[in-house]
């Protein structure tokens, strides 16, 4: 395997390039991996992110698509609450046909040379299973099957969709005056693991859905399981008559040409990097359209893996038990951060979305005490 650390003066021509500590180029011939790893910011701790397989058309385009994702992971888990910084990880090549054990295991190699700095998890194109196909060569991985008496662990999906629909419903408070989904339309784009299961928990709540997906066999699960449900074409999920829209699949997607289309009051999903521009902010209030900053919302994955990894440290930097009550107590905090972010948006007149960004860098570059509310219910064990 061979690496090395990318110059600042290379990275400077990258837009999304914002004095990262480190990015890595990874590369093993005997098992065709191509990677990179960036930690973007480690104030508040090792940075931690996920490891994201997709085929991307360029280098430059994996490069910058690991500067913006582990950028995010700084902001996400300092207004989440966690002693982590932010990093990320991507592989280049499709994770359908050039995925295997012995590949992962030398993505494994590659996290191990961070010696703890930077903590993988899954993430679009990897999974359960990757994670411990990786964990052979490194400790510094989570997302792994609960270990035995633990019931802290395992695929973090399922509790990313809960925060989601959490912080989705304190939205639905903060614009019509209450929480009630009952009626509600809300048009969810992708149903992968998260936005699926973001839809059983609004239908559970007699929600109306309007869905769309590349996958059909995802679309044909969705009418068989809800009660309520339309689908629609992809490229016209901007343009339904709804009250929510969920974004869920890939990022960018809310921009100059698909806010044109909205007739929405609120954008509320799992998708990381929606906005495709700053500018978008602005369009969106323009619109009078409520947006959940995405890295807020979709924060609960990372929620379960910090429990997971400090668990199986040995080491607790919370003021509470390291219990799965405590951390879906934790989790359901993502609705009092979004009140306190567009509490303060109004009382500024910024869009939200410059609310949630101040609010992070003000813990993670200490420019003011943390001010997030982090405390939990805690039940002892």
């Amino acid at each position: 395997m061979e690496y090395h650390d990318l110059t600042t003066e290379f990275l400077s021509r990258f837009d999304d390039y914002d004095h990262h500590e480190c990015l890595r180029r990874i590369e093993d011939t005997q098992t065709g991996l191509v990677a990179y790893i960036g930690v973007h910011n480690t104030n508040l701790g090792p940075a931690l992110g996920g490891c994201r397989m997709y085929p991307y058309q360029s280098e430059d385009d994996a490069i910058l698509d690991v500067l913006r994702l582990s950028k995010g992971m700084t902001y996400k888990n300092a207004l989440a609450g966690l002693p982590l910084g932010g990093g990320k990880s991507v592989i280049i090549g499709d994770p359908r046909s050039l995925k295997t054990d012995e590949l992962m295991a030398a993505m494994g190699r590659a996290v191990q040379t961070f010696e703890g700095l930077y903590i993988t998890a899954e993430d679009s194109g990897t999974n359960e299973h990757d994670m411990m196909a990786m964990a052979q060569e490194t400790r510094f991985v989570v997302g792994q099957e609960a270990k035995a008496g633990s019931d802290l662990g395992g695929d973090p999906s399922p509790r990313t969709a809960y925060g989601v629909f959490c912080g989705l419903k304190a939205s639905v408070a903060e614009r019509y005056g209450s929480d009630d989904m009952s009626g509600k339309i809300v048009a969810v784009q992708g149903l992968g693991s998260v936005g699926f299961d973001l839809c059983r928990q609004l239908d559970a709540e007699e929600a109306h859905l309007i869905v769309c997906d590349i996958n059909q066999e995802a679309l044909d699960k969705a009418v068989a399981t809800f009660k309520n449900v339309t689908v629609v074409a992809p490229e016209d999920i901007f343009g339904v008559e709804a009250d929510i829209l969920a974004p869920c699949a890939m990022g960018a997607q809310i921009n100059e040409t698909t806010i044109a289309q909205l007739k929405v009051d609120i954008i509320a999903g799992a998708a990381n990097n929606q906005l495709a521009t700053h500018e978008d902010e602005q369009r969106l209030m323009d619109k009078n359209i409520l947006y959940a900053p995405d890295y807020v919302l979709n924060a609960a994955g990372v929620i379960a893996v910090s429990y997971e990894y400090q668990e199986s440290i040995g080491q607790n930097s919370f003021p509470h038990d390291l219990t799965r009550a405590n951390m879906m107590a934790h989790i359901e905090q993502i609705g009092a951060t979004l009140r306190r972010i567009y509490k303060i948006a109004k009382e500024r007149n910024i869009s939200s979305a410059r609310a949630a960004d101040e609010l992070a860098e003000a813990i993670f570059k200490g420019d003011a005490a943390p001010s997030v509310e982090t405390s939990v219910s805690v039940a002892s064990s």
